[in-house]
């Protein structure tokens, strides 16, 4: 509950205790005496009464009604009684000359009971909901040690190895973690023991997070996912009990699979920090370190944990029976890289020009998260244009926009540069036909995108790990391809080689 909604809480509640009280201590203007059935009559007959108001019904009347008697103050005294059914009752009234006033009969007299007691049963309410807010916000203040551990749920999407491709070698690595999950006494009855922890590696957006939620999937157990730096926090000693009750709920909910996410927030070399030993981080991660060499081989919880950094992590977290698995999850390769895009392009309707062969040859050096990116680019672009199907080419636009940046369409150009730009484009293409060990052209532009006014793309055959001098001196020849062209036709040099150099 935010502040401005408890001001007016309280607001409301200064107003209902306001009225409550002056309701009860303003006293009404003329008091009801409770009289006696028998008095009644005997005040009639003494011709005391001037006049009642009978509230008639089956099983008698209720009688409200003023004497002629009259108070210290000057004012008629008024009674309440009750009578039963009597057809005499009204003859004796009228021949005593008593003013009869009839109504009909009240609805219910607990409808009026609890609308009398509704501002009381109100105030109630709120005082139960502020000491409700109260106990919660007590709770939250206890709840720091408790872990933000988040446990995905078995009735969602699963994700499966289906889902993730162009990392097969991580995947036959992680097969045999599935499989103890699955069958853990397959490999208990030798005596053989379960890595305790597996710790994925690679370069932002290769995949790691998916690979463990894939894990997940195929062994259906419990994932519990959290993050590294939710485990530090301002209070001394939260983080080491954030990780006590991670590793308890991982016991009760066993086998199952706890994934620290980034965990060179807490996994740094010790005695790095301002802290020195009482730091909270290093606090953290001892208590980290103490929990995994904790684990018995029949508890069934594997920790997996990602980073991009793990050359910042501690040693005694990578030393067997903690971290005794590393897998590194590197950047997809042509095939990887096509795989990919099949997985991505799964539920998007393709013409049949669509060549995913091409878009994975052309797209060296991306990664899963990057062809993720390129497919939703293409699909945004075909529907911004209401086609039916993602063509080929807004794949290639899509390509070019992550690759450079948008199409600088506002940009102003002179047909001077234009023709600049052109014969420069023209060099580093006709170099790079003419070169026996360069790549095939696949496109020629002059459209400017992000800083280019213009680009000329090679459309490598095979992947290349490894680069020959002659492949190096061939690129440098068709990077200088262009300034050679404007030297030779155009007489001139311009500052638009100056991101060839």
């Amino acid at each position: 509950m935010n502040a401005h909604l408890k001001n007016i809480m309280l607001w409301v509640v200064l107003f209902i205790v306001a009225i409550l009280l002056w309701s009860l201590f303003k006293g009404p203007s003329q008091s009801s005496e409770d009289m006696k059935y028998t008095d009644f009559l005997e005040s009639v007959e003494d011709g005391r009464v001037a006049e009642v108001t009978l509230t008639g019904s089956d099983s008698g009347y209720e009688i409200e009604g003023k004497l002629r008697d009259k108070d210290s103050r000057g004012q008629q005294k008024s009674f309440t009684t009750y009578a039963p059914p009597d057809d005499s009752l009204i003859a004796t009234l009228r021949a005593e000359g008593v003013v009869l006033t009839a109504q009909k009969p009240k609805d219910s007299p607990y409808l009026f009971t609890l609308l009398s007691w509704a501002p009381m049963l109100l105030l109630i309410g709120i005082w139960i909901f502020f000491m409700r807010q109260m106990q919660s916000g007590g709770n939250k203040a206890l709840s720091f040690g408790k872990s933000k551990a988040k446990l995905s749920s078995s009735q969602g999407r699963k994700v499966t190895f289906k889902d993730v491709a162009g990392v097969d070698e991580a995947k036959e690595e992680l097969q045999e973690i599935i499989e103890f999950l699955k069958e853990p006494q397959k490999f208990q009855k030798l005596g053989g023991k379960i890595p305790k922890g597996v710790l994925l590696m690679g370069p932002p957006g290769t995949g790691k997070t998916l690979l463990a939620r894939a894990i997940s999937g195929e062994a259906n157990v419990p994932f519990f996912s959290i993050s590294g730096s939710d485990f530090v926090e301002m209070f001394v000693g939260v983080g080491a009990s954030r990780v006590r009750d991670l590793f308890e709920q991982g016991k009760k909910n066993a086998p199952c699979i706890v994934f620290i996410d980034e965990i060179d927030a807490v996994g740094r070399h010790r005695g790095a920090g301002l802290g020195g030993g009482h730091d909270e981080r290093e606090q953290t991660l001892n208590q980290l370190l103490v929990e995994m060499d904790g684990f018995e081989s029949n508890e069934g919880v594997i920790l997996i944990a990602a980073t991009n950094r793990p050359d910042v992590l501690d040693p005694a977290l990578l030393r067997p029976c903690r971290f005794d698995r590393r897998v590194v999850v590197a950047r997809p390769d042509v095939r990887g890289r096509e795989g990919i895009l099949k997985v991505h392009t799964r539920k998007i309707p393709m013409a049949e020009d669509v060549d995913l062969s091409i878009l994975a040859r052309g797209t060296p050096g991306f990664c899963g998260a990057d062809l993720a990116s390129l497919v939703n680019e293409a699909a945004l672009n075909a529907a911004r244009y209401s086609k039916k199907v993602v063509e080929m080419t807004d794949f290639e636009l899509s390509k070019d926009k992550v690759l450079m940046g948008k199409e600088r369409k506002s940009l102003i150009l002179s047909d001077e540069e234009k023709r600049n730009t052109a014969f420069h484009e023209a060099g580093h293409t006709l170099v790079a036909v003419l070169h026996p060990k360069g790549d095939p052209i696949h496109k020629v532009t002059i459209i400017p995108r992000g800083m280019a006014l213009g680009t000329t793309q090679q459309l490598p055959v095979d992947e290349r790990h490894t680069y020959t001098r002659d492949f190096l001196d061939g690129q440098l020849v068709v990077m200088m391809g262009g300034r050679v062209a404007e030297e030779i036709f155009l007489d001139q040099l311009t500052t638009g080689a100056g991101n060839d150099i």
